[in-house]
C-alpha cells in the first residue's frame, strides 16, 4: 500500500523538537502515529525504532509506557478506531446495530486493521501482558458499550425483558469474529443484515394475544317450536 504523503511514514526523520512537552500530549502523538501506521500499512513493519522516528519520541519513553510492540500496537489501534466504532443511538436498535456492525466489518475487511486485530488476538494467546491489555483497553470496553445500548433497547420495549444481552453480544459480534478468524465464508453486507434481522426477529417482544370476548347466550322467553 502506498504511503500517504501526509502520513506518519512521510514524516519519518522529521522528528519534533526536543523541547519538553506535557506527557499527555506526547502520548497522544505516539498513539496517533501508531494508529495511522497500522491502518495504512499493518503491523508487520511496526517497530519501536520506526515509531520513535515518526513521532519524535525517544525509544526510552516508548518502552517506559508500553512493555512490548503488541501492547503499543493495541493501544494505537484502539485510539485509531474508537470514533469509527462508536455505538450510535438513534432510538432504533435495528438501525444502530446495522450501523455499528457495518463500520466494524469495514475496518476488519477493507483496511489493514482487520489483520492487525487478528494478529494481536493471536499474540495475546502467549503474551499475558497483551492479553490483559486487550481485555482492558478493547474487548471489555466494546462489550460494555454494546451492553448499554442493548439494555436501553430493552427499556424502550424493542427487546424482550429477560433476554441476556451479554449472550446477544456474543451472537452478533462473535459471528463476525468467527468468519474473520476462520474464513470459510466472507463478511459481507448481506451477512451483516441477515445476522441482525435473524436475531432481532427472534427476540423482539411477542405480540399481545387478542382479548377474548365472553360468549353471550340469548335468553329465551319460551320453548322453541317442537319443544314440549
Amino acid at each position: 500500500m502506498a504511503n500517504n504523503a501526509n502520513g506518519p511514514a512521510a514524516k519519518e526523520g522529521n522528528g519534533r523538537g526536543r523541547g519538553r512537552r506535557p506527557a499527555d500530549e506526547v502520548r497522544a502523538d505516539v498513539l496517533h502515529t501508531v494508529g495511522d501506521l497500522l491502518l495504512t500499512e499493518g503491523i508487520a513493519d511496526l517497530t519501536f525504532e520506526r515509531i520513535a522516528r515518526a513521532s519524535g519520541v525517544s525509544k526510552t519513553t516508548l518502552y517506559k509506557w508500553w512493555p512490548s510492540k503488541g501492547a503499543l500496537a493495541l493501544d494505537g489501534y484502539v485510539h485509531a478506531v474508537q470514533d469509527t466504532l462508536a455505538f450510535p443511538d438513534t432510538a432504533d436498535i435495528r438501525a444502530d446495530l446495522l450501523t455499528q456492525l457495518r463500520a466494524f466489518a469495514h475496518v476488519m475487511t477493507q483496511t489493514p486493521g482487520g489483520r492487525v486485530l487478528t494478529e494481536l488476538i493471536g499474540e495475546s494467546q502467549t503474551d499475558q501482558d497483551l492479553a490483559t491489555a486487550y481485555r482492558k483497553l478493547y474487548s471489555s470496553h466494546r462489550r460494555r458499550l454494546a451492553a448499554e445500548r442493548l439494555h436501553q433497547a430493552q427499556e424502550l420495549g424493542q427487546i424482550r425483558t429477560g433476554i441476556d444481552v451479554q449472550v446477544l453480544i456474543d451472537q452478533l459480534w462473535g459471528a463476525v469474529y468467527h468468519r474473520l478468524l476462520i474464513p470459510d465464508e466472507p463478511v459481507t453486507d448481506d451477512f451483516i443484515v441477515a445476522l441482525v434481522n435473524n436475531l432481532l426477529d427472534g427476540i423482539r417482544p411477542l405480540p399481545q394475544a387478542p382479548l377474548t370476548q365472553p360468549r353471550i347466550i340469548a335468553k329465551r322467553d319460551g320453548p322453541c317450536r317442537g319443544e314440549r
